[in-house]
């Protein structure tokens, strides 16, 4: 067996290469972060590597004082999160130092990469006032969506400057105020015992969007509820099974021996056939429900959407006559069943899973957009 070595070199010197040139690319580009980056991986990986060492030379100080100087004009102008654009510059060069000193090879080029852990510790805390101010104003216009803006605001004070201020009592507040609380109304009894609230109750996928049942909401003293939501059963019907039928018939030879003609052997065959009878049995039903959102101030419906099911359960099996060697190999599967019959209650259980589908998917569509 050829030895793998030489192809196992081949390709790491390839990669080598790659990652050489994307970087030369990004510092022939201007990106000159980047290319520092992508010199260090590949001195990380081959610390002796001549050209990711011109690449890193030629390009760690262009990125620093690029990243330097864009952070002092963000500083210097009158830019809304001003000190949070040179946070992220500052964090960068951090970035750059904190991966030359984990890479020997890079570390022998740049032997004194330079940080900013002092500048930022002092401009994220500025950083967070901004912010924190921003949740302020936000929070005074008191409408949902500036509360929603008012938390991701606080947010960004307190992940900037852990505890500033009162940013976690305000991320809270900003919470309640934007939140849309919903009273879970308890649906009519129905014939078929369908229950849709743990649908209703299982969608998590805004943090704006709350549901309560009645009891719940008086439980813990909601103090104001948005709208009302009920899932009302319309109706559930189940066709009796339907049999349908198709034939096939078949021909084809098989090989019962052989003859000597002439001196030769040549195998001798016989015609065989046969018919399939291929049995299909199907059932279908059908089901409605309207999903209701009431606007709790005014009273009018906002949403009254019947969502309705369909569906359909098949089985087949077959009977055949003639010679079983003329059965296509399919249609034998299908002759060695027997009649089938739909369990208890099937039908009626797949439909009520693709009936909490649906709604999962309508209450998710509408409240997406909260």
């Amino acid at each position: 067996m050829r030895s793998l070595y030489p192809l196992i070199t081949i390709f790491a010197i390839v990669a080598l290469a790659g990652g050489c040139s994307s970087g030369k690319s990004a510092y022939k580009h201007g990106d000159y972060y980047q290319a520092v980056l992508t010199a260090v991986q590949r001195l990380r990986q081959s610390p002796d590597h001549k050209k990711s060492k011109e690449v890193l030379t030629l390009s760690y100080q262009a990125a620093v004082d690029y990243l330097e100087t864009d952070a002092q004009n963000q500083i210097a102008s009158n830019a809304n999160f001003k000190y949070k654009a040179a946070v992220v510059n500052y964090e960068r060069i951090n970035h750059l130092y904190d991966e030359i000193r984990k890479s020997p090879g890079a570390l022998k080029v740049i032997p004194n990469p330079v940080n900013k852990y002092k500048e930022l510790t002092e401009f994220k805390s500025k950083a967070a006032e901004e912010s924190y101010e921003a949740g302020i104003q936000a929070l005074m216009l008191n409408t949902r969506q500036d509360s929603k803006n008012a938390y991701y605001l606080f947010t960004d004070a307190n992940v900037l400057a852990p505890g500033y201020r009162e940013s976690i009592e305000m991320m809270e507040q900003a919470k309640v105020n934007a939140t849309v609380n919903i009273i879970v109304e308890p649906a009519l009894e129905n014939r078929y015992s369908w229950n849709f609230e743990p649908t209703v109750f299982g969608y998590n996928n805004n943090m704006f969007v709350k549901f309560y049942t009645p009891r719940q909401a008086e439980e813990m003293g909601v103090k104001r509820v948005d709208q009302f939501l009920k899932v009302s059963v319309n109706s559930y019907s189940e066709g009796l099974p339907q049999i349908s039928r198709r034939v096939e018939n078949r021909t084809d030879s098989v090989k019962t021996g052989e003859k000597t003609v002439n001196g030769q052997k040549i195998p001798v065959y016989q015609k065989i056939s046969c018919s399939v009878t291929i049995f299909e049995k199907k059932a279908t039903s059908r089901a409605s429900i309207n999903l209701w959102i009431t606007d709790a101030a005014s009273k009018a419906d906002i949403q009254n959407n019947e969502i309705t099911s369909s569906m359909t359960w098949s089985d087949s099996w077959a009977i055949y006559s003639g010679d079983l060697r003329a059965v296509a190999q399919g249609n034998k599967k299908l002759i060695e069943k027997r009649e089938p019959n739909m369990g208890p209650g099937y039908l009626q259980g797949i439909t009520k899973k693709d009936l909490d589908d649906r709604l999962a998917n309508a209450i998710s569509s509408y409240y997406g957009q909260f």
